[in-house]
């Protein structure tokens, strides 16, 4: 009996051993068949303003019912703070918008010294670059000027932000985006715009985040309340799949830039860049998924879709 009990015992030891070896197997082809995919993620409090402190290990990725393998969650901060900034201002804004150019100028020069911004003026589809890329943000501020107004209305501001993420120089930064728009788009002026999802997925393509502060049209569009509030449901959209937030005060220009200014230098502040394994396909696609977190009072903000190369 204790002969036949122990050779019981070793063909159950095999047994369990080729399992672990077959799943340690199965995992590592699993692992090594994934490709990295990397997004910012802003660290938000749910309550109040202190805005906790969260770990690598705090953050878990979802797809579906699925736990992604986190890979990193790198702060922007120190050595690793690198980061470019477009501030885009739509040209038909009306000119009173010259009165936030202080605030602009001292959030620009509030920034850290890795950060590099630029200056790019929206009309006619595209953007015209008063300043390109540059670490001397007095001379980014410098480069602020009045909007043409009326004389600019026409175009989709949603074409103009393509432009811009497509010539966007190679760079291994953060990429930003402040729009200073109505959200208006006189082309598509309409619940459906397939300029404004064809910004988003080119955002969401490169992992450029696009925050916003809403600023009047000039003529009629400027006190048209049904496309002010298409406008604002637009540059809400635009920021909210791409990970950014829009700032509003009523359906006019901000009397002051300075507040918005200063939340949105705080979600700079409390970001990070999340890395972890996805399966890919065939073809690039976008993939929606989750981030939770067990930290209290902590929520993670992520693009509502992120790219996903195609597989090797």
């Amino acid at each position: 009996m204790k002969c036949r009990h122990t050779v019981l015992s070793t063909i159950l030891g095999l047994l369990v051993g080729l399992s672990w070896g077959i799943l340690s197997w199965s995992a590592q082809q699993s692992e090594s068949g994934t490709v990295p995919v990397s997004a910012v993620v802003t660290v938000e409090a749910r309550h109040g303003k202190d805005i906790p402190v969260v770990n690598r290990e705090d953050v878990r990725v979802m797809e579906g019912h699925n736990r992604l393998k986190v890979t990193d969650w790198i702060p922007f901060q120190g050595n690793q703070s690198s980061s470019e900034l477009f501030v885009l201002i739509d040209d038909a804004s009306n000119t009173e918008l010259a009165s936030q150019f202080e605030d602009m100028r001292r959030f620009m020069n509030a920034q850290p010294p890795t950060t590099a911004i630029a200056v790019g003026y929206m009309q006619n589809g595209t953007v015209r670059v008063v300043q390109n890329f540059t670490k001397e943000h007095s001379e980014a501020g410098k480069a602020l000027r009045f909007p043409i107004g009326f004389g600019a209305l026409g175009s989709s501001p949603y074409l103009s932000i393509i432009d811009a993420i497509k010539r966007w120089p190679q760079s291994p930064g953060r990429h930003e985006i402040l729009l200073i728009s109505t959200g208006i788009d006189p082309l598509q002026p309409g619940i459906v715009d397939s300029y404004l999802d064809d910004a988003i997925s080119q955002a969401q393509r490169t992992g450029t985040q696009v925050s916003a502060i809403y600023a009047s049209a000039s003529g009629h569009f400027g006190h048209s309340f049904w496309r002010i509030n298409q406008g604002q449901n637009n540059l809400s959209r635009l920021a909210d799949q791409t990970g950014g937030e829009a700032y509003f005060q009523g359906f006019e220009t901000p009397i002051a830039f300075a507040p918005f200014l200063d939340q949105f230098a705080e979600r700079l502040n409390h970001q990070y860049i999340l890395t972890f394994l996805a399966n890919p396909d065939k073809k690039p696609t976008f993939r929606h998924v989750r981030l939770e977190t067990e930290v209290p009072n902590a929520e993670l903000v992520i693009a509502d879709k992120v790219y996903v190369p195609a597989a090797k």
